[in-house]
């Protein structure tokens, strides 16, 4: 095929919210010796996308962004040094490009996708071939979209540097994307899971895909007790933390002396936490940021979906015209699992 030229994109020349999503047409850059061009085939959303629309994005956003982190597509074309990819190969990019191994650094931060570098609400996009990985072969393009931040940050949390055991118990908060992962890959590792949702529907689904132990956070607002109750007073092993300041003095109430919490979102809003310290100083609690993860772990993520044949949650599938109306529908909180807009209409 003829190497397109220019490409359909997304941007937000202000950042005020969604409603500034502009689709405008752009060239395509030139290709650099080490680089590929992918055609974008899906893109899936995540509450980032929802503060980088409104300015509010803590680690820093460019100037009239192009949106987005996390795509799935097909090379195209391939820069003249580039070894080891064919056109043709189905691909995601990691969500920072050159974060390809080890521990985050700023430089490595400053790579992100859809913030300080332009993102993926795009029909081409170019990145370079180290930030590749390539695609589970049973998932669909919709389906691998939402691997690079939501999937990463699950697996980062669960099975990086401190990964859990066959038996553990797991508590994951929510239903959105992270969450959802988090109870996927915790049932593939042997894990018991305990999922929290302020919807019975909700939780029906977290039931179906797995969850041993469901708790209806709007019924039982004191769910660190419930959750104790169920472990019989010893706690859970290790919590994705999504909530933040919301949520997570019952999170270090509900871990296990000596257990692990996840620090990945801030979706609960503030409340006090000048006693944080000292909870976790006197249970011995590790605590850990997760910024996504490496190519690396994207690999080693990836031949686990493949060995157990995970099926991503894919809640709803938008046009590529339809984008505002998909970031309505991810701040919406209707979704279970991932919001995706498919993009290539082959």
């Amino acid at each position: 095929m003829s190497i397109p030229q220019k490409t359909r994109e997304y941007r937000l020349p202000k950042v005020d919210g969604f409603h500034n999503l502009t689709l405008t047409e752009a060239p395509i850059p030139k290709l650099k010796a080490t680089e590929v061009l992918v055609k974008v085939h899906a893109v899936s959303l995540q509450y980032r996308d929802l503060i980088v629309a409104k300015g509010q994005y803590p680690l820093g956003q460019k100037e009239n962004p192009v949106p987005g982190s996390d795509m799935a597509g097909e090379i195209v074309a391939l820069g003249e040094e580039v070894r080891g990819w064919a056109v043709g190969e189905r691909v995601c990019a990691n969500f920072a490009v050159d974060h390809v191994f080890g521990d985050v650094t700023e430089e490595i931060k400053a790579t992100g996708l859809g913030a300080p570098i332009d993102g993926v609400l795009t029909e081409y996009k170019v990145v370079p071939a180290h930030a590749l990985v390539r695609i589970p072969e049973h998932l669909s393009y919709e389906e691998a979209s939402t691997l690079p931040c939501a999937a990463l940050t699950a697996y980062n949390a669960l099975l990086g540097p401190n990964p859990l055991k066959g038996g553990d118990i797991v508590l994951v908060q929510g239903t959105g994307g992270v969450s959802i992962f988090g109870l996927q890959l915790a049932v593939a590792s042997g894990a018991t899971v305990i999922a929290t949702s302020s919807s019975d529907e909700k939780l029906a689904i977290a039931k179906k895909l797995g969850a041993a132990y469901t708790i209806n956070y709007k019924k039982t607002p004191n769910w660190d007790e419930e959750v104790l109750k169920i472990t019989n007073g010893r706690g859970v092993d290790h919590i994705l933390e999504v909530g933040g300041p919301g949520t997570i003095m019952k999170s270090v109430n509900a871990v296990r002396y000596g257990g692990t919490v996840s620090l990945i979102g801030f979706v609960a809003g503030q409340a006090d936490v000048s006693l944080l310290p000292v909870k976790v100083l006197s249970k011995a609690i590790i605590m850990r940021g997760i910024l996504i993860g490496s190519r690396a772990q994207f690999e080693d993520m990836n031949r686990l979906i493949s060995a157990v044949k995970l099926r991503p949650v894919v809640d709803k599938v938008f046009s590529f015209e339809e984008a505002r109306k998909a970031y309505e529908y991810q701040e919406s909180q209707q979704h279970v699992g991932k919001v995706v807009i498919k993009v290539s209409k082959d």
